[in-house]
């Protein structure tokens, strides 16, 4: 069973699994699939067009349109986030991530498990989040970025470069400033995983292959395969 305001509005191409709290005037918009367990808080709108001119703006509250959102399970999208279509995927949210207040999730970005996204935090178009990352408050990612796994972006940090792995950089722009070494302990990584992270960043360049940790290395396989040209490491 899911609990829906009465003021909700639930658009035809909406897909809803078991145990969603949507609350009031909540505007959820198809194509869309939703897992289980999901709360979204009052005024959340899920499914409008990509903001790109030219992009059909429609009545997409009687047919779906666009490349659709995929929200996964255990989510928490507090009041008046926005989550746009995509234009040639479907935007989409992992598990267990919890977006604050008024967060702005553009077309065609990817938000991985676990992440946390603080209230006022843009994420233009295209972006992709990795899993455990944590974006301060207000802070802005520009289009195509990448945060790479368990990384801390601080606080109105302006995010022209990709940001690797764990990660911590403040700033605008963006500049590194360390490893999130207790966000490595916290994942389970081995007191040589992190010092061979820390001194690689030190050296401004990424950790050589073979982790020991494989939750780490996999972050590192995920950052090689999706981060663009231009990173904090040169």
């Amino acid at each position: 069973m899911n609990t829906i305001h009465p003021s909700a509005v639930v658009g035809p191409g909406v897909e809803l699994g078991e145990g969603n709290v949507v609350g009031p005037n909540v505007v959820l918009l198809g194509p869309l699939r939703v897992g289980d367990g999901n709360w979204f808080g009052p005024g959340v709108v899920v499914g409008t067009p990509p903001e790109i001119r030219g992009a059909a703006h429609g009545a997409g509250w009687d047919a779906p349109a666009g490349e659709g959102v995929v929200i996964g399970d255990r989510n928490v999208l507090r009041e008046g986030v926005s989550v746009q279509q995509g234009s040639h995927r479907a935007t989409r949210i992992g598990d267990d991530c919890f977006l604050m207040s008024r967060v702005y999730v553009a077309h065609d970005d990817e938000i991985g498990d676990r992440a946390t996204v603080a209230a006022g935090t843009t994420l233009a178009g295209h972006v992709r989040v990795g899993a455990g990352a944590n974006l301060g408050m207000g802070a802005a990612v520009h289009q195509r970025r990448v945060v790479g796994p368990g990384a801390m972006v601080g606080m109105g940090a302006v995010v022209t470069r990709d940001v690797p792995p764990f990660a911590k950089a403040f700033g605008s722009p963006v500049r590194l400033v360390g490893v999130n070494t207790v966000g490595l302990q916290r994942s389970g990584a081995d007191e040589g995983t992190v010092a061979a992270i820390v001194g690689a960043y030190g050296e401004g360049r990424l950790p050589q292959p073979g982790l020991a940790d494989e939750a780490a290395a996999a972050a590192f396989r995920w950052w090689d395969e999706a981060a663009a040209e231009k990173s904090l490491l040169g």
